[in-house]
């Protein structure tokens, strides 16, 4: 099937790259089949783009690459809503918020987007602790020169 996308045009893919997220994302409840897309020339981020909506997209990262230590637990809810059998099935992403200068863009470790990458379901889990923030720097502080 061919999509349009907001920033890399008309695009062929097949069922198979579709993650379903039944309950849609906060703020898009009726938007349910989105696609990572690969921006080309940059391994750290990528698109989350929706399947229908060609100007719904998210740029979103793997949190890891900028907190290390990031870590939480999923509820038995989601674990079973996403049919999660072991780690190896969850891909953990964040959605950043760009902005200029590139050191003052944000992630969203408050709320991750977790997908199952074998069965392709994914859900936007909100974390009940404060220990993290919806709008975390990108560049951890404990990163910054001199610190």
């Amino acid at each position: 099937m061919n999509i349009q996308t907001k920033y890399l045009g008309e695009l062929e893919i097949t069922d198979k790259q579709i993650v379903q997220f039944s309950s849609g994302l906060p703020g898009f409840l009726d938007e349910k089949e989105f696609v990572l897309l690969d921006i080309p020339g940059n391994p750290i981020f990528q698109f989350l783009q929706s399947v229908h909506s060609k100007d719904l997209v998210f740029v979103v990262t793997n949190p890891y690459h900028f907190y290390k230590g990031y870590r939480f637990e999923l509820d038995e809810t989601t674990i079973d809503a996403l049919q999660i059998e072991s780690e190896k099935d969850v891909v953990v992403l964040t959605i950043v918020t760009l902005k200029d200068p590139f050191d003052a863009s944000t992630i969203n470790l408050k709320a991750p987007l977790i997908i199952n990458q074998h069965k392709l379901l994914g859900k936007q889990y909100i974390l009940n602790s404060d220990e993290y923030d919806s709008k975390a720097f990108i560049q951890p502080p404990s990163a910054e020169k001199g610190v």
